[in-house]
């Protein structure tokens, strides 16, 4: 018997640089979402504190006030903003796959983390390696940040940004069985003319993702007001040099890559819902499923290094810290 999910992408502006602010909006989306009947609510990459675009707009020594805030406005997993969304992710029942800037001692990652619809974080991934301008201000992570997870959604995986053009680290995941994947990006076209990152250009990768994995994808997608632009000033207090206005190409595809959401402006907030069948991933397969019947494990296969790596090994065995399960306690905030 076929099973009828409800999926939503957030096509949104971040408050810019500031966390406390974006964590409000974030809840306020988390309620709007519930209250339409979304099952799964995807976030853009780096949603919170919003994506760095001062990292495209100025030379590296031009960049400290910024990054300084950025930091600042970084979330840590034990903090109280990440603990307000799961909190918020409870109170409204539903599944939650959020992105983010993870600060960890003086580091920061790209990260993701999907929270279920009772708060427990299910998966907590970083982007195994940040692209090209964005190597200045994260760290890179490891392969077991490749891992898809059995929920009672389906089986889900997510990736941010570029990842979606690295056609092992797209294997690694398909071989793994993804239903529903979570296509993390930030605002398309910030670079003008590039054709590389165009929104077209970004926008095919992500179907193609569908195509060859037979997999339902979730594309969230930030934008960028001109207020926002104004947020990462020129030395003359225009906008960042990048700004284009927009950015905004939230949709979900299907495991045959076709579009199951209606367009929503690029300047528009919002949420593009769709309605899933899992059972329509069997039909895509027969035809292709790439890690399966048409495969060629004895002329080509995959590698895949997926055990936590850590700077220093202690002789001692310790285990690693685990997010606490809330408590009836810690669910504060007010519908």
């Amino acid at each position: 018997m076929s099973k009828k999910i409800r999926v939503a992408a957030v096509q949104a502006e971040p408050v810019w640089l500031n966390l406390d602010k974006t964590v409000d909006k974030t809840i306020e989306l988390i309620a709007e979402a519930a209250d339409r009947g979304v099952e799964l609510l995807a976030f853009p990459e780096t949603w919170l504190p919003g994506y760095p675009v001062f990292l495209w707009s100025y030379p590296v020594y031009e960049q400290r006030p910024f990054v300084a805030r950025y930091h600042a406005n970084s979330v840590t997993l034990d903090g109280p903003e990440f603990t307000r969304i799961r909190e918020a992710a409870r109170r409204h029942s539903i599944m939650v796959a959020l992105g983010f800037s993870e600060k960890q001692g003086g580091s920061l990652y790209i990260a993701q983390s999907i929270i279920g619809p009772n708060g427990d974080v299910l998966l907590h991934r970083r982007k195994l390696k940040p692209t090209h301008a964005e190597r200045t201000l994260f760290g890179e992570s490891d392969g077991s940040g490749l891992t898809v997870i059995d929920t009672t959604l389906g089986r889900i995986g997510a990736l941010n940004c570029f990842e979606h053009i690295q056609p092992l680290t797209s294997y690694a995941m398909s071989a793994q069985d993804e239903q529903i994947h979570i296509a993390a990006w930030p605002c398309l076209g910030i670079l003008g003319n590039f054709p590389a990152l165009s929104p077209e250009t970004l926008i095919s990768a992500t179907q193609a993702y569908a195509l060859v994995g037979s997999a339902f994808v979730i594309m969230a997608t930030q934008i960028m007001s001109d207020g926002g632009a104004l947020e990462f000033p020129a030395a003359d207090g225009g906008p960042t040099p990048v700004y284009t206005g927009g950015g905004g190409y939230a949709r979900v595809y299907g495991p045959d890559s076709s579009l199951l959401t209606g367009p929503l402006d690029p300047t528009q907030e919002g949420i593009a819902i769709a309605d899933l069948d899992l059972a329509s991933i069997d039909l895509s397969k027969n035809i292709v499923d790439p890690a399966g019947h048409y495969a060629r494990p004895d002329v080509t296969r995959l590698v895949l290094d997926d055990r936590p790596q850590q700077p220093v090994t202690r002789l001692q065995d310790e285990e690693g810290a685990q997010l606490a399960p809330l408590s009836d306690e810690d669910d504060t905030e007010n519908e």
